[in-house]
């Protein structure tokens, strides 16, 4: 069967056009030249004559329809119309450069030799094709002729220039020159060597300015087709006159730079940058396997590229480490988690794939370099601040917080050379920003201002060799490093919002938990105990509706207290009460009581009777006796702190109003509103002259007082109330404060108890969308909200439909908070209730028979939830037995 082939020709289109039919015929075998004809919509016999090399392709249009059938075959890339049309030139400009007397003496043609300059670096064992890879190969078939490849070091930049270069002089490009762009000295010395290669007329090796400078000039007027790899650019001004003319070149020369800058003097509207990353997971996945031969787990191979950050660097020289040490990957996993990052790396003199330096090594020149822009010195502590917090994003904010300041502050002012700077002030926020312009442009980490709240990334092996540079100093590290870890945990307390409205809480806890992974006991002292920022973190998790998350953050932290400081030690104590706190949201009431009372038998031990955090204790144990519905053991408890309260603290104390304003809740709880809302009416009185009007005590006392009003019967009163308290909260929290939207709650419940149903289920509705936004779909507050509003559509009438959505949110609490939480157990009712409504008289029953059993082993037989549900279950069977 005939075959595309090269032929007498020397034909680079008939040559690739011949590599693309091989490599189709191996996806399609026994494919035809008719077949391909018939399917790029070309005469058979022009692609007849092309493949048996009789004639040489002249209609570029048919060139592209043939390569776009035979790459698709083949699983490749097809070339671009301009690098078909390059070919095509290379071709006539062969044809033209044949010398006629040579062609009538030998009866062959002669070509013009291809040059190629400099050392090309072999492909790495195991090279990889990459994604991006395809980004580079096609802006090479572009108008784009230059193309810049940024990132940091150990991306791979030059392995991939390297594999470009090797398929364009497969392609067949005339002049290949590859440099080694360190230095300028390194630019003038390859371009004077291709000079002199190519025999220009001025081309002296004594003088290489010179002969750089006819380089160029050749390469601007030439009609062969050249290609310049510039090599780890480390100075944009070493380009300076010795950038390649690609743009204005006659025959259409093309460039490629490596660099780890992101310098606007590399870029241009002539010019291309493409961002070099990481490999993706499956390219780490299949290099690892590749070069470790298949003997370890998918999971564990995962797992390494993942401890790696996916560098191909850090990949290859632990690969490496392992051969060598002809261990698994799961011990040297262990390896590198246990031992410092440069131990667990090859030594130098056994570095693969012709590395230079070991992966912690990789990125000093970078850090020097950054480090010398004015003020010197300043760009590395910065880096240091980075290097312990969360790697997927950190808030600028936390950088340029007054903690943050002070740190960079008195690390720079050491030398006599910053006096400056100490008399404009010290480090500000501006000098902040531009040091971290200036460690994104050396690719140390990326500065993205148009993030939200995540404008600093970085990878996490630059953090791990800038910590562990730290902690080598013999002088200074230790101490260095506790500093560090204060100042960053210090600056992420100082800009953790009052009121989380959005992701910047989340994103704060994430920045904690990592900087509590990578300072450990930095953040721990015997006398301060542990940073107050790991509480923070655990509260706010609480405080945004994730108590199951809460529960288990304050376990971890327990432990974490419990091993570091001690059992007795306050901190510990602390951990344990805040821990029981959450227990009990999330619906575990009896088991918070019980916790409570353990931890204030060790407080009383511990700190003595009228320490305020034992008083504390005491206040949280009547709370959840009072939950767990022990009403009259929580009041009886509450009216003897009390008294201890105003003995050890004073009257006024906040403590000691919280705890007055405790019992009248109680008083409420027992049937009394109007003594309550008398109770609260005198401590409303006591908190405006003590706290002021508009402190977020006082106001909950004004919310407590508008509620009583609406229990002693008065709802319209209470509506109004409530709606005089919207407004000051509005005025005092803004409207996205959880409490401003649980007085919109209150205010909607008191309007549709005081008739209006149908302004009440809008103002849930309106209500509901805002806590979603600003809370979530399964904060407590919003899956209360959606059992409001099935309680309204039973209530107008439809309680096949309140039944429906009294379902859908049972399966919502369950897997938020957990089948034996409080509300969950409150929906069962309600839910059993309006199946009851709608008809199920049996069904009700049955649902209240399962919810007293769950009830009783949950709350206890005398909770008065317990009750309730007693009651209802005896009325459903009655009814039940009345429509047999």
């Amino acid at each position: 069967m005939p075959v595309f082939r090269l032929g007498e020709s020397a034909s680079q289109v008939l040559a690739e056009l011949a590599r693309l039919w091989d490599q189709a015929r191996v996806h399609r075998p026994g494919v035809t030249q008719k077949e391909l004809a018939a399917a790029s919509r070309v005469p058979y016999s022009t692609v007849n004559g092309w493949a048996t090399g009789a004639a040489e392709p002249r209609d570029l249009d048919q060139l592209v329809k043939v390569g776009a059938t035979l790459a698709e075959w083949a699983k490749e890339r097809a070339l671009s119309a301009r690098e078909w049309d390059r070919l095509m030139a290379a071709d006539r400009a062969r044809r033209a450069s044949v010398d006629p007397d040579d062609a009538g003496r030998s009866g062959q043609a002669s070509v013009r030799e291809r040059v190629r300059i400099g050392m090309i670096p072999q492909p790495a064992d195991c090279f990889q094709d990459r994604q991006v890879a395809e980004r580079v190969q096609a802006a090479g078939g572009t108008v784009v002729l230059s193309q810049v490849l940024a990132g940091m070091g150990g991306v791979g930049k030059t392995q991939l220039a390297a594999a470009y270069a090797r398929h364009s002089w497969q392609l067949g490009v005339d002049v290949l020159v590859w440099v080694d762009a360190a230095a300028r000295d390194g630019i003038v010395t390859t371009y004077a060597d291709a000079a002199v290669r190519l025999g220009l007329p001025l081309a002296d090796r004594d003088d290489p300015e010179q002969a750089a400078r006819e380089f160029l000039t050749w390469a601007e007027t030439t009609d062969q087709h050249w290609l310049v790899v510039l090599d780890d650019v480390q100075h944009p001004k070493d380009l300076s006159e010795l950038w390649p003319p690609a743009a204005t070149s006659a025959a259409g020369g093309r460039v490629l730079v490596t660099t780890r800058l992101r310098e606007a003097a590399l870029a241009g509207a002539d010019r291309h940058t493409v961002d070099i990353g990481t490999f993706t997971e499956t390219e780490a996945r299949s290099y690892l396997t590749a070069k470790l031969g298949g003997q370890d787990s998918v999971a564990e191979l995962d797992g390494l590229a993942a401890d790696l950050g996916f560098l191909p660097l850090a990949l290859a020289q632990a690969a490496a480490y392992i051969i060598n040490a002809d261990i698994p990957c799961a011990a040297y996993r262990q390896r590198l988690a246990t031992r410092l990052l440069a131990h667990a790396m090859p030594g130098e003199d056994y570095l693969p794939d012709g590395h230079r330096r070991i992966v912690t090594a990789t990125w000093e020149l970078s850090i020097d370099h950054a480090d010398q822009v004015t003020p010197a010195g300043f760009a590395r502590p910065v880096l240091c601040l980075v290097s312990v917090l969360d790697p997927a994003g950190i808030p600028q904010s936390v950088l340029t917080s007054p903690p943050a300041l002070e740190y960079l502050t008195s690390y720079l002012l050491e030398p006599a050379a910053h006096t400056s700077v100490k008399d404009a002030g010290g480090v500000d926020e501006a000098m902040v920003d531009e040091a971290l312009r200036v460690l994104h442009r050396h690719s140390l980490l990326d500065h993205d201002r148009t993030a939200s709240h995540r404008e600093i990334r970085i990878h996490q092996l630059i953090q791990r060799a800038t910590r562990e540079n730290l902690t080598a100093l013999p002088d200074l590290g230790p101490h260095l490093f506790t500093e560090l870890a204060h100042t960053a945990a210090d600056a992420l307390l100082h800009t953790w919002p009052p009121i989380e409205h959005d992701h910047l809480g989340r994103i704060l806890r994430a920045n904690t938990t990592a900087l509590h992974n990578t300072t450990g006991a930095a953040l721990y002292s015997p006398d301060a105990g542990g940073h107050p920022v790991l509480l923070q973190a655990t509260k706010s998790l609480g405080q945004t509706g994730q108590v199951n998350a809460a529960i288990a953050a304050c376990a971890d932290l327990y432990t974490t207290c419990l091993r570091r400081l001690g059992p007795d030690h306050p901190h510990t104590l602390t951990s344990r009460g805040y821990l029981a706190r959450w227990r009990g949201q999330a619906g575990d009431v009896a088991g918070a009581a019980a916790a409570c009372e353990e931890l204030l038998v060790d407080r009383l031990r511990v700190l003595g009777s009228d320490h305020p955090d034992t008083l504390a204790s005491r206040s949280n144990l009547a709370y959840w006796r009072g939950e767990a519905g022990d009403a009259a053991g929580a009041a009886a408890a509450y009216k003897k702190l009390l008294a201890d309260q105003v003995r050890v603290l004073g009257s006024d104390h906040p403590d000691t109003l919280i705890t007055r304003g405790n019992l009248a809740y109680l008083r409420s709880q027992a049937g009394d509103a109007a003594g309550a809302a008398a109770a609260d009416k005198e401590l409303l009185a006591d908190q405006v002259r003590v706290l002021g009007s508009d402190h977020p005590d006082t106001l909950i006392t004004r919310g407590n007082l508008a509620r009583w009003q609406g229990e002693a019967g008065d709802a319209a009163g209470a509506a109004a109330a409530f709606e005089e308290l919207l407004v000051d909260r509005l005025r005092v929290l803004g409207s996205d404060h959880p409490d401003t939207l649980t007085t919109r709650s209150n205010l909607a419940y008191w309007r549709g108890e005081a008739g209006d149903a149908a302004g009440a289920a809008a103002a849930y509705k309106k209500l509901l969308a805002d806590q979603v936004r600003v809370l979530g779909s399964d904060h407590p507050d919003t899956l209360i909200t959606r059992g409001n509003l099935a309680y309204l559509r039973g209530q107008a009438g439809d309680a096949a439909g309140a039944a429906a959505a009294y379902k859908k949110l049972l399966a919502d609490q369950v897997r938020v908070l957990g089948s034996d939480h409080p509300h969950a157990l409150t929906t069962r009712g309600n839910l059993a209730a309006w199946r009851g409504q709608a008809g199920d008289a049996a069904g009700a029953a049955a649902a209240f028979e399962e919810l007293l059993v769950d009830q009783v082993r949950v709350l206890g037989s005398d909770h008065p939830d317990t009750l309730t549900t007693r009651s209802n279950l005896a009325a459903w069977r009655e009814q039940a037995i009345g429509r047999e």
